[in-house]
């Protein structure tokens, strides 16, 4: 069964116009967050958005309503999303965040290591992280168009 729900979730992808990623274990994480530190191996059993923003990126700030309401609606499921902020200075990240409605994990990587791990390639970037750990598509910048693959996507990695 398990392997009719993969193809099955392989083949939406790839209809979608999201990106598959090869199915590889997701890079590690750990970085300090608004309210401490996030690794994101203590995030394994759920399934992650992963989210890489900066202040000065218009679409970036499109996306953050659409993360909280996604993360309400899915967070009962055991969703989670994780926004990773690559301004290089954080008091432009925190004057972003004074905008922003957040009801989700928002860290912080001035240096861009993480972006370097993901093979970032623009912004946003997401990435859909499965309950196991593993890396399941990702996809480059934010348009209204693609909202309703990225929930398809999601929903299927919840009911795995």
């Amino acid at each position: 069964m398990r392997l009719v729900q993969y193809t099955f979730l392989l083949l939406m992808l790839v209809l979608s116009n999201i990106s598959l990623a090869a199915v590889q274990d997701a890079p590690s994480i750990k970085l300090p967050t608004t309210d401490g530190q996030v690794d994101l191996a203590s995030l394994k059993g759920k399934v992650v958005y992963l989210d890489f923003w900066a202040s000065w990126c218009d679409p970036c700030k499109k996306s953050f309503p659409w993360m909280h309401e996604i993360k309400k609606t899915y967070k009962d499921q055991g969703f989670e999303v994780l926004a990773i902020s690559l301004d290089k200075e954080r008091k432009l990240a925190d004057a972003f965040l004074k905008d922003m409605d957040v009801n989700f994990v928002v860290a912080f990587d001035e240096v861009g290591d993480s972006a370097r791990k993901y093979k970032l390639r623009g912004m946003p970037g997401s990435y859909l992280i499965g309950r196991d750990g593993k890396l399941y598509a990702s996809h480059i910048g934010f348009r209204e168009k693609d909202k309703a693959k990225m929930e398809k996507a999601i929903k299927q990695l919840l009911a795995q």
